[in-house]
C-alpha cells in the first residue's frame, strides 16, 4: 500500500491514472455505441470501416497539421499488414458477439485475452512464465468457463465469436509488443486502423445498407471514442508503470456494466458476476507477477 500511495504521489503516475481511467470510459461507452449499431441495424463490417475511414482522415490531417507525418512511417508495412488481420478479427468477432449477449457478459469474456497473452508470450515472446501464472491462467479459464454458463440461456456462437476476438487481440497485442522495437507507437497505431479499413471496407458492399441521417452522429461518435480511447491508453502507459496502470482496464467493467443497466436494462446474473471476479482476480495476480518479475530483473 506504501508503494502504491508513493507512486501515486508522483505528478507523472497521477496522470496516467487518469489517462487510464478516462481510456477505459471511452472504449466502454463506445462498445456500448456499437451494440446499439450492431443490433438488428448494421453489420459490425459496415460500421468498421466508417470508424475506420474516420480516424484515418483525423489522423492524417492531425499530423499534417503539425508536419509530423513522418511519424506514420512504417518500417515493417508487410509485418503491419499481418497484424492488421487480427486487428480487424478483434473488433469484429467482438461486435459480433455484442448483436446477442448483454455488453457486461461480452466485456467480462473478453477479458479473458490477459489469459491468452501470458499463454502465448512463452511460445511467440520467448518469455519465460513461472507455475503460479500458469496457475492463474488455469483458473482464470475456469472463470471464463463459469461466465458464459454452459447450461444456461446463453448463446454459443456469440460466446465463441467473443472467445475468437480476445484471442486476436491478444495476438494484436503480443505483435505489437514485437514490433515496437523497429516501430513508433504513432506507426503501429496508424498501421492498425490502414489495415483495419483495407479489410473492412473491401468486404463492406456484400453488408453496406444504407445509413440513417439519425445515426451518423453515433458514428462519428463511436469511431472519436476509439481513437481517444487508445491515445489515452498509450499515454498512460508512457506516464506511469504497467503494474500501476493495467488493474485500472477492469474499470471498463463497470461502465459496461452500467450503461448495459441504463440503456437495455441488463442485469448481469450471478453466474457472471461470480466468473467476473475469478477472471478479474486471476488476472490481477498475473499483472502482480509480472511486476515482481520485471522488479527483480
Amino acid at each position: 500500500m506504501t508503494s502504491f500511495r508513493a507512486k501515486l504521489s508522483s505528478n507523472s503516475h497521477l496522470q496516467g491514472v487518469v489517462y487510464m481511467l478516462f481510456a477505459m470510459f471511452s472504449l466502454a461507452t463506445m462498445d456500448a455505441l456499437a451494440k446499439h449499431l450492431v443490433t438488428d441495424k448494421y453489420d459490425p463490417i459496415q460500421i468498421l470501416a466508417m470508424r475506420g475511414w474516420i480516424i484515418m482522415i483525423a489522423m492524417l490531417i492531425y499530423y499534417a497539421s503539425r508536419k509530423k507525418l513522418r511519424q506514420l512511417k512504417m518500417v515493417k508495412p508487410l509485418s503491419q499488414l499481418a497484424r492488421g488481420v487480427f486487428g480487424f478479427m478483434a473488433p469484429f468477432f467482438f461486435f459480433k458477439a455484442l448483436q446477442t449477449l448483454p455488453l457486461a457478459d461480452a466485456t467480462v469474456i473478453f477479458f479473458s485475452s490477459t489469459f491468452m497473452i501470458t499463454a502465448l508470450s512463452g511460445p511467440l515472446l520467448k518469455e519465460k512464465v513461472g507455475v503460479y501464472r500458469w496457475a492463474a491462467v488455469l483458473v482464470g479459464f475456469g472463470g471464463v468457463v463459469i461466465a458464459m454458463d454452459p447450461q444456461g440461456d446463453g448463446k454459443l456462437l456469440s460466446y465463441v465469436y467473443c472467445l475468437i476476438g480476445s484471442f486476436s487481440y491478444a495476438i494484436l497485442f503480443i505483435s505489437g509488443r514485437w514490433l515496437a522495437r523497429t516501430e513508433t507507437v504513432d506507426s503501429l497505431v496508424f498501421g492498425f486502423n490502414l489495415a483495419l479499413v483495407v479489410f473492412a471496407t473491401s468486404l463492406s458492399p456484400w453488408v453496406w445498407v444504407s445509413v440513417q441521417v439519425s445515426d451518423l452522429w453515433a458514428i462519428l461518435l463511436f469511431s472519436l471514442l476509439g481513437l481517444l480511447g487508445h491515445f489515452c491508453i498509450t499515454h498512460a502507459f508512457s506516464k506511469s508503470d504497467a503494474a500501476l496502470i493495467a488493474p485500472l482496464e477492469y474499470t471498463a467493467l463497470l461502465w459496461a456494466v452500467l450503461w448495459g443497466y441504463l440503456i437495455w436494462g441488463d442485469i448481469p446474473n450471478q453466474q457472471v458476476a461470480l466468473g467476473s471476479a475469478i477472471i478479474i482476480g486471476c488476472a490481477l495476480f498475473v499483472v502482480f507477477r509480472e511486476s515482481r518479475k520485471k522488479s527483480k530483473a
